[in-house]
């Protein structure tokens, strides 16, 4: 995985982003969904330690989930359990903030986030959820009310949203 992404330095949160952003790319465009592309870094060791994108995994995935999936996977441990294995200093990278609500009936990312027993202490996010399909989203507002840092990287949001939107019919 390394080999697939530039040298990113430690706390470069707009490197991050940006590969974030190149993970959305791989998405297919459809009209009912955004493309959002997602990672999990061990911040003390600066290492990638999952990727994700809307829909790379089978049923209706979104990126943060497809990341969880991946890592409880490669512990051997339900999705709930993962928060027991996962470094204490992980940084959530998305392209978009995660959602409160899905319309699939699956579990929200928020949900999922705030399930890990506090090993993801930040979540950096290239732009906050436009209000297209659930209305506003409270899932930055659950995740800090929650103690956990929501850190808006700017810099991008143009070309997230051209990617998150792509297959939408105005």
């Amino acid at each position: 995985m390394a080999s697939e992404r530039p040298p990113i330095q430690p706390g470069d949160h707009k490197g991050y982003m940006e590969y974030a952003l190149s993970l959305a790319e791989k998405s297919p465009p459809k009209p009912t969904n955004f493309r959002v592309g997602a990672l999990v870094v061990d911040a003390d060791t600066n290492t990638i330690l999952a990727t994700g994108f809307t829909l790379e995994l089978e049923g209706n995935t979104h990126a943060e989930q497809c990341c969880f999936i991946k890592l409880a996977s490669e512990h051997g441990v339900t999705e709930d359990e993962l928060g027991s294995v996962l470094p204490q200093n992980s940084v959530l990278y998305t392209t978009m903030e995660p959602c409160n609500k899905r319309l699939s009936g699956n579990l929200p990312c928020a949900d999922r986030i705030l399930k890990l027993d506090g090993a993801i202490k930040t979540v950096c996010v290239g732009v906050l959820e436009p209000e297209k399909f659930v209305g506003q989203n409270l899932g930055r507002k659950r995740l800090e009310d929650a103690g956990i840092k929501v850190e808006l990287v700017e810099g991008l949001e143009e070309r997230i949203l051209e990617v998150a939107t792509a297959g939408h019919q105005d």
